[in-house]
């Protein structure tokens, strides 16, 4: 198993949530964050004084899929997120040792679904 973390824009999660719906990932967590890189911030202005915002609001999105299916979601992620701007985001693919589900005691693969 693995897990997927993607940091994305906000505006960009109703269309990656559609998309992984298509390809049958139903099971998604996300975390608002905030945090920078070569975006570097922006500055705002407020009561005529400018403001540098160093962090950037993001969304995070975690999936724990089969192995299998990782390529699947990695390409479904890239092409509802992408703008082809600074900012787009990463992924990151992690390895997953074990899943348990709370409630019914079921892991791996089961608790998956």
């Amino acid at each position: 198993m693995k897990k997927i973390e993607a940091i994305i824009r906000p505006y960009k999660l109703e269309e990656l949530k559609e998309a992984l719906s298509q390809i049958e990932i139903s099971g998604i967590t996300i975390t608002p964050v905030k945090g920078y890189g070569r975006q570097q911030g922006h500055s705002e202005l407020y009561r005529g004084a400018e403001y540098l915002i160093d962090f950037i609001p993001k969304i995070k999105v975690e999936i724990v899929v089969e192995s299998k299916d990782v390529e699947r979601v990695v390409d479904t992620i890239i092409k509802s997120s992408r703008s082809g701007k600074i900012g787009d985001g990463k992924i990151f693919i992690l390895e997953v040792t074990k899943a348990v589900r709370i409630r019914t005691g079921q892991e791996d693969k089961e608790a998956l679904s």
